[in-house]
């Protein structure tokens, strides 16, 4: 399946119902009064959080939704139908924007997340404006109309860990190797053209997500190889594998491609250059075991933090970084989540739904996205 991390939709709710004028003639009741019925309520559309989807590619090709318009009431009383909602499953970590004001209106960061954009309210139908003084009310109101909305769906995926480095670094071999995620591997760079995710279990049945971003390059930051499509899958991630490739013919050393890419991380976003990192000296195979414990120590030196040895192709160290990795994920899961990982208090992702019953809500006349007034 293809990955689609941006989409483009029109969505509109239905409109509501209009209200009926009707009085009631029947035999032997000479005046039974007006019963006209309120029109039904519209449907509403609603995007939902499911991980049953992990790409927007489902949303390509259909760019408009429509919800079906609630029907008119009817005499005796009668209610008109409400319109079903409609209801678009979405990823995990789908973020709503507003194209006319680029405002982020939701982020539907966990499961059951919902988005809705509700449906016109039901007109009134004559009955409801019977009172003491005003017995025979011979007008209704209309159904108030749908919104209609474009909205920039962009996903931002969602893992406990994310696997950083430079192209080549071995991030595509390290997740085949721990979980059941199977990207395409290759000798050359850039074989990883789209994020991919993997979960890693345990043996004593705990797990974690792992996230492999593809590879970055300097100038990451300002968009430079696609490096804002990139960057923003690591947002979510509350910590980061940072491997870094002792190929031989690398130009620089693994120092500079460390503090390089960190680098790039601050200056897209500040707080991602101070969250956890696990630092891998990968692709150990290629070099001699005393030259790699060499450029360990001294990376170690360096940097103040313990350096890990992996060979993804062998194994070598691969269970050893599973468990500081554990380790890891545990400690963040206790910890308040980053600011970029939480969700916004947006009143339109709480917004719930009117009620069904025709004559309940009748004193609200307020609608949080119609201006105008009857």
């Amino acid at each position: 399946m293809r990955f689609v991390d941006e989409v483009r939709i029109t969505i509109a709710s239905g409109n509501g119902g209009d209200g009926c004028v009707s009085f009631l003639r029947e035999r032997f009741r000479p005046r039974g009064g007006p019963d006209g019925g309120n029109g039904g309520r519209g449907g509403s559309v609603i995007l939902e959080a499911t991980r049953q989807r992990n790409t927007l590619v489902d949303l390509r090709w259909n760019k408009v939704y429509r919800a079906p318009s609630g029907t008119n009431g009817q005499g005796r009383g009668m209610t008109g139908a409400s319109g079903e909602d409609l209801v678009i499953p979405v990823p995990v970590g789908t973020q709503v924007h507003s194209v006319a004001h680029g405002d982020l209106l939701a982020d539907l960061a966990a499961e059951g997340d919902r988005f809705e954009v509700p449906g016109g309210r039901g007109g009134r139908g004559n009955a409801t404006f019977k009172t003491s003084t005003r017995r025979t009310p011979r007008f209704a109101t209309e159904g108030r109309p749908g919104v209609e909305v474009e909205l920039l769906l962009e996903l931002k995926l969602i893992a406990d860990i994310g696997l950083l480095g430079f192209p080549n670094a071995g991030k595509s071999t390290l997740i085949s190797r721990i979980s059941a995620a199977k990207p395409k591997i290759a000798s050359y760079p850039f074989t990883t053209l789209v994020p991919n995710l993997g979960v890693v279990r345990l043996s004593d049945g705990k797990s974690f997500v792992v996230a492999d971003i593809p590879g970055l390059i300097e100038g990451a930051a300002e968009g430079v190889g696609l490096g804002h499509r990139f960057l923003k899958h690591v947002e979510r991630c509350a910590g980061y594998l940072h491997l870094i490739s002792l190929d031989e013919h690398e130009a620089t050393s693994p120092l500079e491609r460390f503090r390089a890419l960190n680098e790039e991380l601050r200056r897209y976003d500040e707080s991602l250059s101070d969250r956890p990192q696990i630092v891998v000296l990968s692709k150990t195979d290629l070099l001699p075991p005393d030259q790699v414990e060499r450029i360990r120590a001294e990376l170690e030196r360096e940097l103040g933090t313990r350096v890990f040895a992996l060979s993804a192709v062998s194994g070598d160290g691969l269970r050893e970084l599973i468990g500081a990795t554990w380790t890891l994920v545990s400690r963040v899961r206790h910890e308040a989540p980053p600011e970029a990982l939480s969700t916004p208090r947006s009143p339109l992702l709480h917004l719930h739904r009117r009620s069904d019953e025709a004559n309940e809500g009748w004193e609200d006349d307020s609608d949080p996205w119609l201006d105008d007034e009857e």
